[in-house]
């Protein structure tokens, strides 16, 4: 027998009216929907109050409709979905949870066993001729860009969602006080330039394009320097989200700690918003995301000179370990375009 859904149930208190709520219908529909039965929500509804004769009455206009019916038929459509991405799953189960680490891999070699397969990687010995490894550090920013405006994310750690919530957080400050702020403040996720501050930044501080490589292997050289730059001090997290595109995670300075997750996961991560789960990646409690004890959760810390992908849709949480130093790409050489499809509806 399937479980029912109580999720908002207690909160449902009926009035001594003559027809149920909306708000309770929407319920009934989805437990019958998710395969309970009738008889299991009897409780559930009279404990909220709600007399028997009215309780019945609802749940049998529910099964009688046409409309749930069709919902039912496109719920079986999608089950057959969640049956072949599960297959993955299990496929990728058998995987070994370490993430291999690829000296110089060859672009096709990175297209055949990664980019086509949907698989992360770590890529060694590719940024050692980027001056951006020699000359980058907060000492460097203040010398040669003290006064140029910057626009970071600022006052996260007064908001639980301050990812989900990242245009109210932005802020425009001297260059020369953020490095400063960074290398003085210890531990904190309380800022950090992201590359949601990218359109700003770009322009402020442009000539640090000139510093980092373009990696010809494997991105686009047709438009002009591109990269997203991400600098902040140890203690930035970025909660698990996943992306809608495949990303590089070129770190120059610094080291970050990432949890990650496959794209066929996500019937298990709790994702009701968007791209974003509740799931904290520094504690995952089971307790209250139990589906979470069977999702394989991959580890690896990014060193300076390393470049992580990304595969489109994989969940991924961050934290820096160190005063780090990122550049992002997304420009590859392959299809890239996942975003278009995606469900323009954000809140499931």
């Amino acid at each position: 027998m399937a479980a029912v859904a109580t999720l908002g149930a207690k909160q449902l208190q009926q009035k001594q009216d003559p027809e149920l709520s909306r708000e309770w219908r929407s319920w009934i529909a989805e437990n019958l929907m998710l395969g309970s039965h009738p008889s299991a929500l009897m409780p559930v509804l009279q404990q909220a109050g709600i007399a028997e004769p009215l309780a019945r009455r609802e749940i049998e206009l529910a099964l009688q409709s046409p409309y749930l019916g069709g919902a039912v038929r496109l719920s079986n459509r999608l089950a057959k979905r969640d049956w072949v991405i599960d297959i993955q799953r299990k496929l990728n189960q058998l995987r070994s949870p370490e993430i291999p680490r690829r000296e110089r891999l060859s672009a096709q070699e990175f297209l055949d066993e990664y980019y086509s397969t949907n698989q992360p990687v770590i890529i060694t010995g590719m940024l050692d001729d980027w001056p951006a490894m020699a000359k980058w550090s907060p000492a460097y920013f203040r010398e040669h860009f003290a006064q140029r405006e910057v626009e970071v994310q600022f006052g996260r750690e007064a908001d639980a969602q301050y990812e989900m919530n990242s245009v109210a957080h932005k802020r425009k400050m001297a260059f020369c006080e953020y490095a400063s702020l960074v290398e003085n403040s210890g531990t904190s996720n309380d800022f950090y330039m992201t590359a949601n501050n990218n359109s700003q930044n770009r322009q402020a501080l442009h000539e640090l394009w000139d510093d980092i490589g373009q990696l010809p292997e494997y991105l686009k050289q047709d438009d002009g320097r591109t990269g997203f730059l991400w600098f902040g001090p140890a203690g930035t997290v970025t909660p698990f989200h996943h992306d809608l595109t495949n990303n590089f995670m070129a770190q120059v300075k610094g080291r970050k700690r990432l949890r990650i997750m496959a794209a066929c996961e996500v019937a298990r991560v709790y994702n009701q918003r968007h791209c974003f789960t509740p799931v904290d990646g520094r504690d995952i409690d089971l307790q209250r995301y139990p589906l979470m004890a069977d999702v394989q959760v991959r580890e690896c810390v990014l060193a300076p000179g390393e470049i992580l992908f990304l595969p489109v849709g994989c969940w991924h949480f961050v934290e820096a370990l160190d005063i780090s130093l990122t550049v992002a790409f997304t420009n590859f050489k392959w299809d890239n375009d996942f975003y278009s499809k995606y469900p323009s509806n954000h809140d499931f």
